[in-house]
């Protein structure tokens, strides 16, 4: 059973972040997944580390976009994917190195951290963008 659930109310109205956030889910629920079924450490390492490469794709393409359109919040939204991407390099590291790391709780850390930062800063540049006077 998945950890979280994509749904419309996640969504920030631009079809390519909509579609790498779901990425970011799919991720976190292979990662909950291999952990629920005793699979955590063949499989933690290796999906891991694709969820710390794949933040930093993700995260550069929302900064850019909010570049682009002039997001008048970019400086404090990239503080905030700095100290995530600090966060994952950091379990990614103690992962591959062979230290314990708490399953359940990296789930839960991924899946919170995610749906708080779409739900309360995410959707702030979405408003911007659907804005008819900037």
């Amino acid at each position: 059973m998945a950890l979280m659930q994509w749904s419309e109310e996640l969504s920030v109205g631009v079809v390519e972040m909509d579609r790498q956030h779901k990425k970011l889910v799919e991720l976190i629920n292979r990662l909950y997944e291999a952990m629920s079924s005793g699979q955590g450490d063949d499989v933690k390492k290796d999906v891991l580390g694709e969820l710390a490469m794949y933040t930093k794709v993700h995260f550069a393409a929302e900064e850019r976009l909010m570049r682009e359109c002039g997001y008048p919040h970019l400086p404090g939204h990239k503080a905030l994917h700095d100290q995530l991407t600090a966060k994952v390099r950091d379990l990614n590291a103690k992962v591959q190195a062979g230290q314990m790391v708490p399953s359940v709780s990296l789930g839960g850390f991924l899946k919170d951290w995610l749906v708080s930062h779409i739900m309360q800063q995410d959707k702030k540049y979405a408003q911007f963008l659907a804005a008819p006077v900037r």
